[in-house]
């Protein structure tokens, strides 16, 4: 599995040059470097760990520079005695939706507890002589994207257990003042949609968590011993090109930034028979559906609307080691487009709404192309329904409910 994993990892290095053309074109170098909270924590905190029993949930993605924040602490010799391991696994080879086992870290010999498999939420066994639990996930910043839930399980369960929790901050890719969709209701609270939020939140994880104690999201007989180490110079308005900050792949099917930037809006094509793009390098860029016959005027239009390319393109799913396996549509030819962004900056862009218009029409025009109750779960309401059955501007359905959602999370920005 581990070898899986490093030839996956090359792949996404060398594959798609112009992803990497697209980000060196807008970032932003000269603005002040941004600490992350794994760093502030090492600077400034590191010492108030070493009398502990610490508790470790991380993926590939919690790095300080080129140093997964794991290493960091043994060198410093803080005494860390359990991973854990979200959605993908600790060190990022499991596909989506796939269980991950407990197991050990083969790199430190460390075991590591599933927070993805049969159990979702840390059990007394795995918290057993652990106080403090250190958080370090890097968010894809929308509802549906898991690490979200399981924070909430973790402080959940945390609190049950007496066990302080460390959220070490970082950015939202998509920035703070980008925040869009329907607010989920509390009927299709799912795995995939937790908490009564939009779909693009705006906000960082340590936002987030101080959030959910805050509303009072969590169901805890005590509140969580809770603690957000903040970053240092990052602000709202930056989104991921803009941090001057390395990509690494917090998933394996969200490769590059741009795979990213466009996953609010093309993430609904799983709620469909239609392929998102897993079983193919661009993941959530490419998309379509066999048969599928594309209107040029469909294309030209959403074109004029949003600052994005939507070529035609045909591809053809396979399995693909530590990315997708069994993905829809494998060894069937699927007729699509591939969309590429023209702007990194997701609120000029508004991925949610673009995606969401793409996936309208594709389904008006795709032979036997239906959806499915997941939609309902990634969307958060049942709305969906009538914007698919209309022409008018995402926007239009949920621009009252976001505003009291902007009102109440106020409180809880930290930048």
């Amino acid at each position: 599995m581990l070898l899986l994993a490093v030839l996956f990892w090359c792949t996404v290095s060398c594959a798609d040059r112009e992803h990497t053309h697209i980000h060196q074109s807008h970032a932003q170098h000269s603005a002040p470097e941004i600490k992350l909270g794994a760093q502030q924590l090492i600077s400034h905190s590191v010492e108030e760990l070493r009398d502990r029993s610490i508790g470790l949930l991380a993926n590939p993605a919690s790095r300080i520079g080129s140093a997964h924040l794991l290493d960091t602490l043994l060198t410093h010799e803080i005494p860390v005695t359990a991973l854990f391991a979200a959605e993908h696994g600790f060190r990022g080879d499991v596909p989506a939706g796939e269980e991950i086992q407990d197991g050990t870290d083969l790199a430190t010999g460390l075991p590591v507890f599933s927070l993805y498999g049969q159990t979702r939420r840390p059990t007394s066994d795995m918290l057993a002589g652990i106080d403090l639990l250190l958080f370090d996930l890097q968010d894809a910043g929308v509802r549906f994207y898991t690490y979200i839930s399981t924070l909430g399980l973790v402080l959940e369960a945390a609190a049950e257990h007496d066990v302080e929790v460390w959220v070490l901050d970082r950015p939202n890719p998509l920035g703070g003042t980008y925040v869009s969709g329907w607010v989920l209701e509390p009927d299709l609270t799912s795995f995939v949609g937790a908490f009564p939020i939009p779909i693009v939140h705006g906000m960082t994880i340590g936002e987030l968590a101080r959030m959910m104690v805050g509303e009072g999201w969590l169901t805890t007989e005590s509140e969580p011993r809770l603690r957000v180490i903040p970053m240092e110079n990052w602000t709202r308005d930056q989104n991921w090109d803009d941090t001057g900050l390395n990509w690494v792949p917090p998933s394996p099917n969200l490769p590059h930034f741009t795979n990213a930037l466009v996953y609010p809006g093309t993430c609904f094509f799983e709620g469909s028979t239609m392929s998102e793009g897993r079983g193919t390098f661009d993941p959530f860029m490419k998309i379509g559906s066999p048969g599928l016959v594309f209107p040029d005027e469909s294309r030209q239009r959403l074109q004029q609307s949003y600052p994005a390319l939507l070529e035609p393109v045909v591809f053809t799913p396979v399995d693909i080691p530590g990315m997708a396996t069994n993905p829809k549509h494998r060894g069937t030819e699927v007729s699509g487009i591939r969309l590429s962004p023209l702007t990194l900056q997701a609120d000029s862009l508004r991925p949610l709404e673009l995606g969401l218009e793409i996936f309208r029409e594709m389904l008006r025009y795709a032979p036997n192309a239906e959806t499915n109750r997941f939609l309902y779960n990634l969307a958060g309401t049942r709305q969906i329904d009538s914007f698919l059955e209309s022409d008018a501007a995402p926007e239009t359905f949920w621009e009252e409910e976001l505003e009291v959602f902007m009102k109440a999370r106020e409180p809880y920005l930290l930048y």
